[in-house]
This record gives structure tokens, sequence and C-alpha cells, in this order.
């Protein structure tokens, strides 16, 4: 019988997005395809440095080992080669990922390939790719490749998400941007009982909250936290969003206008997805962060 991806949480990444693979991208954008081939076959038995994705990867497949069945899957999906993958596939190996799939496009656009794969969440450092698969209604984000690794180990992943545009709709989101907030706050405050539209991440969120059923709520080896830009004034319609729903979000921030960065180190998010950059920059120096380019 083939194995079925259907019941799994499945996690399609790029290999840039998994390892440093910045200094061979210098020279894929300076030297060409060709020179790029070269230098990696050159370095086949040279480990990669961890990426910016690297750190959610590896806590989050370590919670396989508390259900039955592992219930995470995550493959490599990547515009690169295969043989390009001979490379990828050693540093696998050196790190201990239990990462069994692959798809090696070369050039070829990955989006076509996330339905074959049941993919639940794409990450990677193209943006276009990114962009595409959100267009296409997946859960995407481009994982922002400055920030520095620190290695985490944990039995629990910690998975922090802003609100609007990224869990939620944008229309909230529009009404700021185009009214300010006080006509955000009325808006908010006159429709605090209909719940806002799904965002991007609804679904991703959704799988989740169902493996956090399979636990008591103090021992789930995944806690997700809601740190959004909102005041606590609009928080009835976000809370009452997420029970219609039925999902749940362990910890909630509404930072009315305060950095989030902090708020989120605190946390110990292994993985931080936002929709702007001037919350993502900060937050990236100290988490792993990666950007939803989401409007409806």
């Amino acid at each position: 019988m083939a194995y079925d991806l259907r019941d799994k949480l499945v996690i399609a990444i790029s290999s840039r997005a998994l390892f440093d693979l910045e200094e061979e991208n210098a020279i894929y954008d300076g030297q060409g395809l060709e020179a790029y081939y070269r230098y990696q076959l050159a370095h086949v038995n040279d480990p990669l440095e961890r990426g910016s994705g690297f750190r959610f990867v590896q806590n989050l497949l370590a919670i396989n080992g508390q259900f039955d069945t592992p219930l995470i899957e995550v493959i490599i999906l990547s515009r690169n080669n295969a043989a390009t993958g001979l490379r990828i596939g050693r540093t696998i190996e050196h790190y201990a990922l239990p990462i069994e799939r692959s798809g090696w496009t070369a050039g070829t656009p990955v989006t076509r390939y996330l339905d074959a794969f049941k993919v639940d969440l794409f990450l990677s450092a193209y943006a276009p790719d990114v962009e595409e698969a959100i267009a296409l209604g997946y859960a995407a984000a481009t994982i922002l490749p400055q920030t520095p690794m620190h290695d985490v180990e944990s039995d629990i992943v910690r998975i922090a998400f802003d609100g609007d545009a990224v869990l939620f709709g944008d229309e909230s989101e529009r009404i700021y941007q185009e009214q300010g907030l006080e006509a955000f706050i009325a808006h908010e405050r006159e429709h605090a009982k209909e719940p806002l539209s799904k965002g991007p991440f609804f679904k991703f969120l959704k799988t989740l909250s169902e493996i956090q059923e399979r636990f008591p709520m103090e021992r789930s080896p995944i806690r997700t936290a809601l740190i959004t830009a909102r005041n606590f004034s609009t928080h009835e319609r976000v809370l009452g969003t997420l029970e219609a729903w039925g999902v749940r979000v362990d910890e909630a921030f509404f930072q009315g206008g305060v950095a989030k960065y902090e708020v989120i180190q605190a946390f110990g998010a292994d993985i931080f997805f936002d929709d702007q950059d001037t919350h993502l920059i900060p937050a990236s120096e100290a988490t792993p962060s990666a950007k939803v380019p989401y409007r409806s």
C-alpha cells in the first residue's frame, strides 16, 4: 500500500530555507547556473550550515516521537536539480533529520507539486514561489535569510502568528490603513459578534489545533501564540472568531502598537509569521521569521 500523506501535517520547505545557501546563491546570481552546479558538486561532502527554517523543522520532527504513528512530514521541495540534491541529502544525514521525501524541479515552479504532496505549509526563501502558493490557497511564507541561528532543541514547538492578513483576512487591516485607527476600532466594535474572514493560515492553524486536541492542554507538544498589533479594545471579535472556528491559540497578546519582537522572543517562538516587514525585521534578529505576502 502506498504511503498516504493525507492524514499528516505536511511541511514543504526549500533547501535554501532549511540550510544556509546564501554563499551558493550569490555564485548563482553572479556567475550563473553552471558555476553554481560545479561549486555544489565540488563541495558535496561539506555539510551546509543551518538555515532560518532549521530550528522549526528540527523541533517539529522531534515531536513525532510522542505519537504512536508519526503525524509530521517534512518534504524538501526545491528548484535545484537532483545533482545538487546530493549535497542537501548528505547535509540532512549530517544533522540526522528524519526527512525521507524530496522533489527537485530543476527550475520548474515548485507550486505545481504542492497538491501532489498534500502540503499544509510551504516555506521558501524565493518570494515568487511563495506568492504563487498564497494565490493558489496554500499557507506559505518567505523565510527571512538573515536570521542568526540559535541551536535551540526542544520537545515543544512554539509557533507565533500575526492576526490580520495571516490567520484572518485583511479587510479590517485595510480599514485601518485607509481610514485610521479610530475608524478601525469603531468598525471592530460594531462587528464584534461577526467572525472575521479566514486568512491564508487558517487551515494550518486548524490542523495544529487538531493535533493539540490529542493531548491534555498542559502537555501538548505544540504551543501557539497570537501576537497582534491590535488594541485590546478589539479583542472580542478576534477571540470570538477563534471560538467560532473551533480552534485555539494558547497565548494571545494585543500589543496596541507596541513593538512585537520582545514578546516573540520571550514566547520562545521557533518561527513567527507576519505580513509586515516592520514587525518581521526586528523579530528576525533573534527568532526565525517568515513573511506572509497576503492581500485579498
